[in-house]
């Protein structure tokens, strides 16, 4: 029978098992994921900073294996042998010319290999220049900010955990840091450390090549840019430590040092990472603009801000050799800010609720 729209009585036709069909239909079950699968996922979407990461990793793989491949060094000062006079049609090369014996080398049938960005004022191939310094910007890069990370890491889960007055020691110090002038505690460090021959101390050694400039930019990265990140952590952390999880560790008897790294870090993992991303083109940054300035690698192991600063003599005439590493400094340090916004959005739980 029909029910009359305005009855009172139950219809007892919505009161019938579902069947299978309708359970498919209404049940849509996710499938089991986790943080950073699902952080992977949002992040796969954004395609400027998946196009960014792709750059990123193809600069670096050809940072390492070019030097491998190519046929010339950084050092190597063509048209240079023992015994015989300099070759000056070395010097200054265009792209893709030759100096006098690789242009009879080519005129006699043999092959010779072009230098695809020319040469320096020394006779030294620029490509391979420009991909050792590359390197060096990268490797600074990733070291300083592995250096920060674990400074800041520390200091910032043991002040945001401890409180009272560890916390306010802890952030009193930082506090001091932060007021201390950068630039200017390099530029000690760096004239302190030759100072007190560490030259000499490190000759033979693979710290040789990029001289005490490097690691006195090493040290004040290790002193004074973790606070940011140390201080970012301390408020996650005190943040975290107040919920339930927490509370049943401690009662279960673990200690702070287990809490810490068992339940509180995995939980600042995605704003690590996007720190720690955000960090890389700030370091790159700082040591090219201190090669530029001088206080970078030691010659002749070229870094992109020397590179430049080398490229200023000769402006008017090989103007080149100042976009070329300038190019590459803006496209490492963007693709980086680009992919580190990236995992921004996709890993902070704050923008995905």
């Amino acid at each position: 029978m029909k029910k009359f729209p305005l009855s009172l009585h139950l219809d007892t036709d919505a009161f019938l098992p579902a069947s299978d069909k309708e359970k498919e239909y209404m049940v849509q079950m996710r499938p089991s994921t986790t943080f950073f699968k699902d952080g992977v996922r949002r992040l796969l979407k954004n395609k400027v900073a998946t196009v960014s990461f792709f750059i990123i990793v193809f600069i670096t793989l050809s940072c390492i294996i070019l030097p491998v491949v190519w046929p010339y060094e950084y050092d190597d000062q063509l048209g240079i042998s023992l015994g015989k006079p300099v070759d000056p049609s070395y010097a200054n090369l265009a792209p893709f010319e030759y100096g006098a014996t690789e242009q009879a080398k080519i005129d006699a049938g043999e092959k010779v290999f072009p230098h695809i960005f020319g040469t320096d004022s020394a006779g030294r191939d620029y490509f391979i220049r420009v991909v050792y310094g590359t390197r060096i910007s990268l490797a600074v890069g990733f070291f300083a900010s592995l250096i920060v990370l674990v400074i800041g890491m520390t200091v910032g889960s043991i002040s945001g955990y401890c409180g009272g007055k560890v916390d306010i020691v802890i952030m009193r110090i930082v506090d001091v840091i932060y007021s201390l002038p950068d630039m200017l505690m390099v530029i000690l460090l760096a004239a302190a450390l030759k100072q007190s021959g560490l030259n000499e101390a490190i000759k033979g050694t693979v710290l040789e090549d990029i001289g005490s400039n490097i690691i006195s930019l090493f040290i004040v990265f290790g002193l004074l840019y973790w606070v940011s990140m140390s201080r970012l952590i301390r408020g996650q952390i005190l943040s975290l430590r107040e919920q339930e999880y927490v509370l049943a560790a401690r009662t279960s008897g673990a200690k702070g040092s287990r809490i810490i790294k068992k339940h509180l870090m995995p939980n600042c993992i995605g704003v690590v990472i996007v720190s720690t991303a955000l960090q890389i083109p700030s370091a790159i940054f700082t040591e090219s603009y201190l090669s530029f300035l001088g206080l970078g690698v030691n010659a002749p192991m070229p870094s992109l801000g020397s590179l430049a600063s080398d490229a200023l003599n000769g402006i008017s005439s090989y103007s080149y050799r100042l976009i070329i590493p300038a190019i590459v400094i803006s496209l490492i340090v963007l693709s980086l800010n680009l992919f580190g916004d990236g995992l921004r959005d996709a890993f902070d739980p704050k923008l995905n609720s």
